[in-house]
């Protein structure tokens, strides 16, 4: 039986509270796996591409799974989405828009750029965000991710 490699996690958001708040709801619904929590969509992509300070790191062939905010400094989620999906290697990982915004136009945005899931967050209710976030861990437990290449 070939061993399975664990799939890191990158939350890729701007806010600390979020992204304390995605980590700590993970852990609670028992993901073990690595959690790489960057701030920025450039941060996200030299992280994806060993560019800038992760230069020769090559995360792309890794087994990722993305975490991602729209509203992000220097480059949005959209144009990280978007470079993501049309790079041979990066358009397997699957990425999970996490965000505040519900409009209809940004998630179809997202899911014609190659999102997976699109997740809104209930910015003033922290019991149904936390809640939101535990059902997420919980379905991530069972899914499989393909393997980089």
């Amino acid at each position: 039986m070939p061993s399975e490699q664990m799939v890191t996690i990158l939350v890729v958001e701007d806010d600390p509270g979020h992204a304390r708040l995605i980590e700590r709801n993970l852990r609670y619904s028992n993901i073990a796996n690595d959690i790489v929590k960057l701030t920025d969509g450039q941060q996200a992509l030299d992280y994806l591409f060993g560019e800038g300070e992760y230069e020769g790191m090559r995360n792309y062939s890794s087994s990722l799974l993305v975490l991602l905010d729209l509203n992000l400094p220097v480059l949005d989620g959209f144009q990280v989405l978007k470079r993501m999906k049309s790079d041979d290697r990066t358009k397997h990982i699957p990425v999970i828009m996490v965000t505040s915004s519900d409009d209809t136009q940004d998630v179809s945005k997202c899911y014609e750029l190659g999102c997976s899931v699109f997740l809104t967050k209930p910015l003033l209710d922290y019991e149904q965000f936390s809640e939101a976030i535990r059902k997420l861990g919980l379905f991530l437990s069972v899914v499989k991710v393909p393997q980089g290449g």
